[in-house]
């Protein structure tokens, strides 16, 4: 008996690579639960193979995320020129993820030449789709003034979009410039709010800071034993200087 042959549309070729691969990360997140080494390996390579299929034909999440299984070694072997090329193509069809790892990989020099103010610009461009942790990395430049020039007033504003999205780091860091007037007007009583946020998410030296207000009544009502509490977090995160 001949076999069948499928036509299938372009269209519809990419919603069954697409649909595949999401049944694939499914398989892999129920592995991690459950914590099933066997298959491991074979079951990346597969995802690979598919995110490829949907790379190849222009579909950015796929070529995001094979730009990061080239980054970390996951279904193939690590190669940091590889991943960028393929964060590069979904940064230029306008995928925030991509475009946010493409400006780290030119922040720290990863698969291409360090290069600050090309980090700026992919991040400036993904922190401007409402991308958290670009808009935190972009309040970090703007701090430090790393690939732009100084602006704490534009440290200041970027880590509060990143911040009112949950950004640990970002919270952590608004509360410091409150509590100095950096970038804004001082404030201990809104750095406090801002250090407990980024406190109770885990962030050691929100914690130390949070201690250190409660141990010294400033912004809060003094209270030695919350205070000790919050140094203990730290503490036991592993904050130098905690004890």
């Amino acid at each position: 008996m001949a076999g069948v042959i499928l036509m299938f549309s372009r269209s519809q070729f990419k919603s069954i690579v697409i649909a595949r691969i999401l049944f694939l990360c499914i398989v892999v997140s129920l592995q991690s639960v459950v914590g099933q080494e066997f298959g491991h390996a074979e079951d990346a390579e597969e995802a690979v193979r598919w995110y490829r299929m949907a790379a190849e034909q222009g579909d950015a999440a796929a070529q995001f995320q094979l730009g990061f299984c080239y980054q970390h070694g996951t279904g193939v072997p690590k190669d940091a020129e590889e991943a960028v090329r393929w964060y590069r193509m979904a940064a230029e069809q306008g995928d925030a993820d991509a475009q946010r790892n493409l400006g780290a990989c030119y922040s720290y020099g990863i698969g291409v030449q360090e290069d600050h103010r090309a980090a700026v610009r992919w991040f400036l461009i993904a922190a401007e789709q409402d991308d958290a942790e670009a808009q935190y990395n972009l309040g970090y430049c703007y701090q430090h003034g790393t690939g732009v020039l100084r602006d704490d007033r534009a440290a200041a504003r970027w880590y509060r979009k990143a911040a009112e999205q949950g950004s640990a780091k970002a919270q952590g860091n608004l509360g410091y410039f409150y509590y100095h007037g950096i970038g804004t007007r001082e404030d201990v009583e809104e750095a406090v709010r801002w250090y407990r946020m980024a406190a109770e998410q885990g962030l050691a030296g929100a914690q130390f800071n949070l201690g250190y207000c409660y141990y010294h009544g400033t912004g809060v009502q003094e209270d030695e034993r919350v205070a000790v509490r919050w140094y203990r977090m730290a503490a036991e995160q592993g904050l130098a200087g905690v004890a």
